[in-house]
């Protein structure tokens, strides 16, 4: 765990950083335990706002996430040259002498730029998954009864793509050499259910979306 802030009492405002996948849902859970409450979701998409940056997740896919886990969305928009300023914006607007939770293991390039980016906006950053160990992490994900499958693989990672993420899963990135947290960018995942949740979302027709999507997408490049 890495936590900067000065104490985890009377926290102006909590946020958690959002790409609606597996890390981020994890330490959203971990947040809530350890603070007792979480007062936002912030998710970064596209210059165009169509996808989200992290998982090429459609804007409505995370808005039925937020109104599942019942907790209010801030996004921005950005291409990645302007994304520290949109992002930094964000911060100072909303989040402001608050806490920033995100869901980093051990990129330690990552980490110090969260770390830069928010201390310039007064804001603390909690980082309950940091140094853990992969299977600790994914074997309490499942434990705690989330569900997920993955929506988006690098080349190379293909026979992952569509997998429900589940002890099976653990022996297929082992086959194929991916990081079972996909830390290295070899798959990104939904979370579609779990203790943060309300109601499930619906996962088949989400990825039905999200496949045909992102089929339209590559063939008009």
């Amino acid at each position: 765990m890495f936590f900067n802030g000065d104490s985890k009492d009377n926290v102006k405002v909590i946020f958690s950083s959002w790409s609606g996948g597996k890390d981020s849902a994890l330490a959203f859970f971990k947040a809530k335990e350890f603070f007792g409450r979480v007062d936002y979701i912030f998710t970064m998409f596209d210059e165009n706002c169509l996808r989200t940056r992290a998982h090429g997740l459609k804007p409505e896919v995370i808005r039925m996430q937020a109104d599942s886990i019942g907790v209010k969305l801030i996004h921005g928009c950005a291409s990645w040259k302007g994304y520290e300023e949109v992002f930094s914006h964000i911060l100072e607007e909303y989040f402001a002498g608050g806490v920033g939770v995100f869901g980093d293991i051990d990129l330690q390039e990552h980490l110090d730029w969260i770390v830069r980016v928010c201390n310039n906006k007064n804001v603390s950053v909690f980082e309950p998954l940091w140094k853990r160990e992969r299977e600790d992490i994914f074997y309490e994900f499942l434990q705690l009864g989330f569900k997920a499958r993955v929506v988006s693989v690098k080349k190379g990672f293909e026979e992952l793509m569509g997998k429900e993420l589940n002890e099976d899963f653990i022996e297929l990135a082992r086959k194929v050499g991916a990081d079972l947290c996909g830390e290295n960018g070899e798959f990104h995942t939904l979370v579609y259910d779990g203790p943060i949740f309300s109601y499930p979302l619906p996962i088949d027709e989400i990825y039905q979306m999200h496949i045909e999507v992102s089929n339209i997408s590559r063939s008009a490049l």
